[in-house]
């Protein structure tokens, strides 16, 4: 049966402000993602479906907290916390915070993408 720890995971992206540690497994992506400034992701969620992650995620968190905004609310998890997350949400994190996330590949794909071009767009 396949496996991932952050130990392990195949990629690293540390990108100074966020690093993830991340690996495919069967069809989905595992991410082990920490936070070293407090992070607003709206805008790089730009373009979009209504400008907000439109992939689903399930996931845990190891350290901190990380609210989620959504249209018609906040949702706020903390240290122990499990959540799913549908898609239509947009990532806020607190500084020292760090989860496990469980992601469709091809769909967070999608996601990744127009985060990249929008951090190339502000000069990230």
């Amino acid at each position: 049966m396949p496996k991932v720890s952050k130990e392990s995971a195949a990629q690293v992206e540390d990108h100074g402000v966020v690093v993830d540690r991340h690996e495919d497994v069967d069809g989905y992506t595992v991410n082990f993602v920490t936070f070293n400034e407090d992070v607003d992701g709206t805008p790089l969620m730009k373009g979009l479906p209504e400008d907000s992650c439109s992939c689903p995620h399930w996931g845990y968190v190891l350290k901190g907290s990380l609210t989620y905004r959504f249209a018609d609310h906040e949702e706020t998890f903390e240290e122990g916390d499990a959540f799913y997350l549908p898609r239509g949400h947009v990532p806020l994190a607190t500084a020292g915070s760090e989860l496990v996330q469980f992601s469709p590949t091809a769909e967070l794909r999608v996601v990744e993408e127009a985060m990249a071009r929008n951090m190339r767009g502000a000069g990230g």
